[in-house]
């Protein structure tokens, strides 16, 4: 019998330890720390610190939810939801270890308002709300076995 990864109890509590902190921090816990801050500054580096932290969380996640559907698939080549953790961990890391130093390096330079930054800020958004949207397909996708 071939297990789908929404088919373990184990499998599915870390993904959706990783969904709901993606969708907790970008949509609950962001917004109310600019509502409530009056420094953005502050408010900007607490959110990047917790972006950073869903992060790892994901890339641990992904990880081994890849590794166990290596271990018991014969055929993962063909596997929709295999292909979907690969896409959203490169699109972690590509967030994590690719744009996000370019902002921090902004940032440093005190850049931090401009259009260089918004455009990697942009960027990071949409990478980080497909992972959000990829996130949920995993979560409700059964395949047909």
């Amino acid at each position: 019998m071939n297990l789908s990864l929404a088919q373990t109890g184990g499998e599915k509590i870390l993904l959706t330890i990783w969904i709901g902190a993606l969708w907790t921090i970008g949509f609950l816990v962001t917004p109310t720390l600019f509502g409530i801050l009056e420094d953005r500054h502050m408010a900007g580096m607490l959110a990047g610190k917790m972006f950073t932290a869903v992060s790892y969380i994901g890339l641990f996640s992904g990880l081994v939810l890849l590794l166990s559907e290596f271990r018991r698939s014969e055929s993962f080549q063909s596997n929709k939801r295999v292909w979907l953790l690969i896409l959203m961990l490169i699109l972690v890391v590509i967030g994590e270890f690719l744009i996000q130093p370019q902002m921090a390096a902004l940032k440093q330079a005190g850049l931090s308002v401009g259009p260089e930054f918004d455009r990697l800020h942009g960027i990071a958004t949409v990478l980080y709300m497909l992972n959000c949207l990829f996130g949920l397909v995993l979560l409700v996708y059964e395949p047909h076995n």
